[in-house]
Parts: C-alpha cells; sequence; structure tokens
C-alpha cells in the first residue's frame, strides 16, 4: 500500500510569514542593541524600581516580615517597572529613533511597517522582563514576599498584559511628538499615573476621592490585577474593564498618531 506524504512546503511557515518574522526579529535585535550601547539608559530602565525597594519599602520591618503585605508591594513597584519600560522605550525611544536620517531612510524601504512596529514591541517587552529582574532577586532576599509556582507563571503572563495600554500610549507620544517634548511628556504622564494609581503607596492609604479617582486609571487597574495574581487579594470589579477600555483608546490614538506621522514625512 502506498503512502502520501505531504509536501515540506505545507509542514512549515509560509515563505511570507517567515520573512515577515525574520525582519521583525531583526528590528526588535537591532533596537536592543542601539539602547545597550547607551549604559546609562540600561541603568535606569533596571535599577530605578529596586532603588524605590530599596529606599521605600525594606525600611519598614512591618511590610517586610508579612509575606502578603510584602508580595503586594513588590508586585507594585513590578507594575511600575513595566509602565516605566514600555512608556520610555516607545515614547522617548520612538520620538528619537524618528529624528534621526537611518530612520527615514529605513521607513522608506519597500518593507511593510509591520515587522518595524512588531520588533519595536518585542523589544520593549525584553526590556519590561529585565527591569524585573533585580526587582525580583531584591524583593526575594530581604522581604518575605513569596510565590507559589501558579502565581509566578501568571506573574509571568501578567507582564505581557498589562503592557499593552503602555505600550500604546508610549506609541501614541512617541509618534506624535518630538523627542524633546516626549521625553517631558512621559516623565509628567509616569510618575502622576503611579503615584494616583497606588503603585508607590498601597491604594487603602489614600482618601476617598483619590480613591475613587484611581480606580478610573490604567496603571491601578494593571497594579490591582497584578496584586491579585501574585498575592490573592482579590482586584476591584471594575480593573478587567477599566484597562480593556484604556487599552482600546489608546490603541485609537497610537494609530492616528502613526499614520499622521506616515502622511505628514512620506506625503
Amino acid at each position: 500500500m502506498s503512502t502520501t506524504t505531504a509536501p515540506v512546503a505545507s509542514r512549515t511557515a509560509p515563505p511570507a510569514l517567515r520573512s515577515w518574522a525574520s525582519l521583525a526579529w531583526l528590528h526588535a535585535r537591532y533596537q536592543f542593541l542601539e539602547t545597550v550601547r547607551v549604559p546609562i539608559a540600561v541603568i535606569g530602565n533596571l535599577l530605578f524600581p529596586t532603588l524605590a525597594l530599596l529606599f521605600f519599602v525594606i525600611p519598614q520591618d512591618a511590610i517586610t516580615s508579612d509575606p502578603a503585605i510584602s508580595t503586594a508591594a513588590v508586585a507594585q513597584l513590578a507594575t511600575f517597572a513595566v509602565m516605566s519600560s514600555c512608556l520610555f522605550t516607545h515614547g522617548t525611544g520612538v520620538a528619537e529613533d524618528r529624528a534621526q536620517p537611518f530612520d527615514t531612510f529605513v521607513r522608506a524601504l519597500p518593507a511593510r511597517p509591520g515587522p518595524r512596529l512588531a520588533g519595536r514591541v518585542l523589544n520593549g517587552l525584553v526590556w519590561c522582563y529585565l527591569a524585573l529582574v533585580p526587582l525580583v532577586v531584591v524583593g526575594a532576599v530581604f522581604t518575605a514576599a513569596t510565590l507559589t509556582p501558579l502565581q509566578a507563571l501568571g506573574a509571568v503572563v501578567m507582564v505581557a498584559a498589562v503592557a499593552v495600554p503602555f505600550t500604546l500610549l508610549g506609541m501614541a507620544i512617541g509618534y506624535a511628538l518630538s523627542s524633546k517634548a516626549a521625553l517631558a511628556v512621559v516623565q509628567c504622564t509616569l510618575f502622576p499615573l503611579a503615584f494616583a494609581g497606588g503603585l508607590f503607596m498601597p491604594p487603602e492609604v489614600f482618601p476617598r476621592w483619590l480613591d475613587a479617582l484611581s480606580q478610573a486609571l490604567p496603571s491601578r487597574a494593571a497594579r490591582d490585577l497584578v496584586v491579585q495574581v501574585t498575592s490573592g487579594v482579590d482586584a476591584s470589579a471594575l480593573a478587567v474593564p477599566v484597562l480593556l477600555g484604556w487599552t482600546v483608546v489608546l490603541a485609537v490614538l497610537a494609530v492616528v498618531a502613526v499614520r499622521r506621522d506616515e502622511g505628514r514625512r512620506f506625503r
């Protein structure tokens, strides 16, 4: 009895998809190396959340001695690390790239913009995970924070999930503004969102009006979901709808900014 074997092409990815993925990986590797070549950018991205943990959390014995409270504190700063990485990588990073002649050359090539944007998103996600490494190490050594294997897996997944709206916000800023303006806007956006979102102090100490305002922010929604996954504290019922709503709004802003930039520079 004769048998037939499927063609090799049917058992592998289509050539167009493989080419797209290869270009996306190439852009991601290029952008990662560009960031590594500026050591201060790497140090700031990796150390600031960890320094906040060292200076503001670890000296407080009431926090570090309680597993649930210390886990929530590390989770809050982990959310800040992800938000900071996304805003600086895609906000100031995109704006600085747009100011370079090489970016104009790359965008004039026949390749579609999809692989370039995918590579940028992948690069930003890598930096999000790298920013968590020193924070998690310090939290594990100097606090009672602990995670089960299932909670750790959930935390890894949540990093990618909560990075989505802040990636879109960063791209909206980066494609809409010049490099100098983007840096100022990122800084003026990051820290108010972090404070009001409960990333530096728990929302339980907020006055009632600030707590109500906080629950409408993407930073608070992300914080609540990350804390729920890592420590078991129930998140607000508004957390998921708020995060999804902001994701839709920021996606529209990012698309408008990208298309406006393309039309202004290449029409």
